[in-house]
């Protein structure tokens, strides 16, 4: 399947798991097709060996209907939305001749501080050493303004940039502009060095070690403690506390609170506590019964035209973790007539609202600090142990200090929706004249809204049901404003259906995107091999758009697309726009074995309209690359019983070092004059989703179509209801 120096285009030959006899409907589409076949698969140009599109051919068709992301996008959205209230985030000269700007969304790693600060230093013309930029509290008035998500912070920031309140009034200079240059994050020193302060590090004065013990399947309900006495005389603990349940916005998650002197004590506790539970909701479930109610759920396709050939598959996806390095975690100092909260949040306004209807008190007396935190990916839209905590400082008279286990992040925290999907193109006269896609998924708990209480609530009538009207309406909007295509294949459809399983789910970088678009590419591989077509000369004959035509043009050349390789080496690509963004990425696999196979080489090229900071983009591209590289080949959860079996990063297989290559080049296309800047963070997952699909399907000769591509049970589970015991390594003598 591999392509020669020459550059001819290879024969079709068949992928494992391809039915040996052909559909009638099928010979029919080849007999129809073949001549066109033929004279396409004869031409040839230099670009790497590139198949040239045949003169003799008909005419591509546009996508029909247009994409709804070619007239507005979730960006679009977030920064109409935000616009309005721009005079109100805060910037203020400070001391030393300096300029703080307190940032209203959350800095979780995506670098969106540093790209804030060369924004505004351009804008006042100062050294960016001149710019400082914490991270702004909730702040009602700013209603829409405060919400991260959707890869639109900086998009929103820059087009917000000129409106921010009094900058006639601050400092300003002369000096050279920094927007476009490589630039080090501002707080890459203090990450290294451990001087930065994430949630669990703030001084908060007698703040005590909380953890939770909780259910043995998602959702279990607590009915008593059975040895309450017992453990509260252990060393260190301070207090036991049922969570109560609520009928809030978003259901508190069940658990036990314990506190003590120490997080070790806490643990200990939590162990030895004896709980009664009821079953929750999906306690049975696993991940082949969640597959095959989604799968039940999909409407069939209609038959294809007489004379059309198909290309179709059905695919499946585990529920994915979220994962961050840092687990869910808050502090919360609750008092009869205030209260003080400290967390990583990406919509701390709601969380601010929330909190004060659940404590009765007015929203001026409730102060949500928002912490920088080490990772999120969409975990942390929703304020879920932000509220435990509340629950557990009110409880037990104290300000408590309540952090997840690694086990309870990965078994009781939120997932990304497990997903099936069912994809067909249909050909006619060697040409794509329709493509359509059903995808159903675990609903996707959207019930933070748009960062305020009043959306929220809507969204969450009626209260204590998995999927409400509004819910669905929203996660519907998400789709048709986030799931785009990069191509002409005719008459296009993507439905979803999202199937009301009571599990806790949210977005996961790129949630319905990266899904979706992987299963379009994956598809495009295989129509091109169908047409005897080279996978880049196809797509450059259907992408709709020159930037993405051109990103594509610019990693072939880079990556010499169709260069020789060794039996069991292969090349992949991938292509993807996305958030007023266009990437494409070829990847390199050995799959000489093909349940450890290795992506040892990259090319990504990354168009954003205007790069802001270089670095910052190629830092995300590389992070997406590696979480390509994870969910695709190898990182999922194994349902069983009702509960996922993973518990901890040795069990929940995330690329280590050694899976990432070493050979990665992002090249940043210069900017595009009269593009406005697009988004970024969840834009570099897709196309190298993808090219490494593609890269292990010619590579291994297997068909792509469950996800994790590689996830076994090689690890033994920690017990439901339990954490694991620390692995004490002994220090040599």
């Amino acid at each position: 399947m591999e392509h020669s120096e020459s550059g001819a285009v290879p024969t079709h030959v068949p992928l494992q798991d391809e039915p040996p006899g052909m559909r009638r409907r099928d010979l029919l589409g080849y007999a129809a097709s073949a001549p066109l076949v033929s004279a396409a698969a004869a031409a040839t140009v230099g670009l790497g060996g590139i198949a040239a599109p045949s003169s003799a051919k008909a005419a591509i068709l546009p996508m029909t209907p247009p994409d709804t992301t070619d007239l507005i996008d979730i960006g679009d959205a977030v920064t109409l939305t935000a616009l309005p209230t721009m005079p109100l985030v805060k910037v203020t000269n400070i001391a030393n001749g300096r300029v703080r700007l307190e940032l209203p969304r959350l800095e979780s790693g995506q670098g969106i501080a540093t790209a804030a600060a060369m924004m505004l230093a351009d804008k006042l013309r100062l050294p960016l050493s001149a710019i400082e930029v914490g991270s702004a509290d909730a702040s009602p008035e700013l209603i829409f303004n405060q919400l991260t998500g959707g890869s639109s912070s900086v998009r929103s920031l820059h087009a917000g940039m000129p409106l921010l309140g009094g900058l006639g009034g601050l400092l300003s200079g002369s000096a050279n502009a920094v927007v476009g240059q490589r630039t080090t994050r501002l707080d890459a020193l203090d990450i290294v060095t451990g001087r930065k302060k994430f949630s669990m590090d703030q001084a908060v004065p007698e703040a005590k070690p909380t953890m939770v013990c909780r259910p043995p399947t998602i959702n279990g309900k607590f009915v008593r403690i059975n040895n309450l006495n017992t453990v509260t005389a252990m060393p260190g603990v301070l207090g036991i506390a049922p969570i109560p349940a609520t009928n809030g916005i978003v259901p508190t998650p069940p658990g036990v609170a314990v506190m003590a002197e120490t997080f070790g004590q806490a643990w200990a506790a939590v162990n030895a506590l004896d709980v009664t539970w009821t079953a929750g909701p999906v306690a049975g479930e696993s991940n082949a019964s969640i597959q095959q109610k989604l799968k039940g759920a999909l409407l069939p396709f209609l038959l294809p035209p007489l004379g059309a050939l198909t290309v179709e598959g059905e695919f499946e996806f585990a529920a994915v973790s979220h994962c961050p390095m840092e687990t869910e975690c808050a502090i919360a100092d609750v008092r009869a007539d205030r209260a003080e909260i400290w967390s990583g949040l990406q919509s701390p306004i709601v969380t601010q609202q929330a909190i004060a209807i659940e404590l009765g008190l007015p929203l001026d007396k409730v102060k949500v600090h928002a912490v920088p935190s080490g990772g999120s990916f969409g975990r942390r839209l929703f304020w879920d142990a932000t509220l435990q905590a509340v629950q557990a400082s009110k409880a037990l008279g104290r300000p408590c200090k309540l952090m997840y286990h690694r086990t309870d992040d990965m078994r009781h925290g939120r997932v990304r929706p497990p997903m099936f999907h069912r994809a067909r193109a249909t050909m006619l006269l060697g040409q794509v004249i329709a493509f359509e896609q059903r995808i159903a998924g675990v609903r996707l708990d959207t019930r933070h809204g748009f960062g305020e209480m009043l959306g929220a609530a809507a969204i969450a009538l009626p209260n204590g049901f998995p999927q409400t009207v509004g819910n669905f309406a929203i996660e519907q909007v998400m789709f048709k404003t986030m799931v785009t295509s990069p191509y002409n294949f005719g008459v296009t459809t993507k439905l979803l259906t999202p199937v009301p399983i009571d599990m806790n789910t949210c977005s996961y970088r790129s949630v319905h995107i990266q899904p979706s678009r992987l299963v379009e590419e994956i598809l495009v591989d295989d129509m091109a091999r169908a047409l005897r077509k080279d996978p880049v000369a196809f797509r450059l004959e259907y992408l709709r758009l020159p930037r993405a035509r051109a990103v594509l043009k610019a990693a072939a050349a880079a990556a010499q697309w169709g260069k020789a390789m060794p039996a069991g080496f292969a090349q992949g690509v991938g292509v993807h726009q996305e958030s007023k963004s266009f990437t494409a990425c070829i990847v390199e696999i050995d799959g000489r074995v093909p349940t450890d196979v290795k992506v040892i080489r990259a090319t990504i090229v990354i168009d954003v309209g205007t790069p802001i900071n270089p670095s910052g983009i190629e830092a995300q591209m590389q992070g997406g690359l590696c979480e390509s590289i994870s969910i695709v080949l190898t990182a999922g959860l194994h349902i069983q019983n009702g509960l996922p079996l993973e518990g901890s990063y040795s069990q929940y297989h995330f690329a280590r070092m050694k899976s990432y290559p070493k050979d990665v080049k992002v090249i940043i296309m210069p900017a595009s004059t009269g593009e406005a800047i697009g988004g970024l963070g969840e834009v570099g997952l897709s196309a190298s989703s993808g090219a490494i699909a593609n890269a292990y399907a010619r590579a291994t000769g297997r068909k792509p179509r469950s996800f994790p591509l590689n996830f076994p049970v090689d690890f033994t589970p920690i017990p439901p209801g339990k954490l694991p015991t620390p692995v004490v390594v002994p220090v040599p003598a």
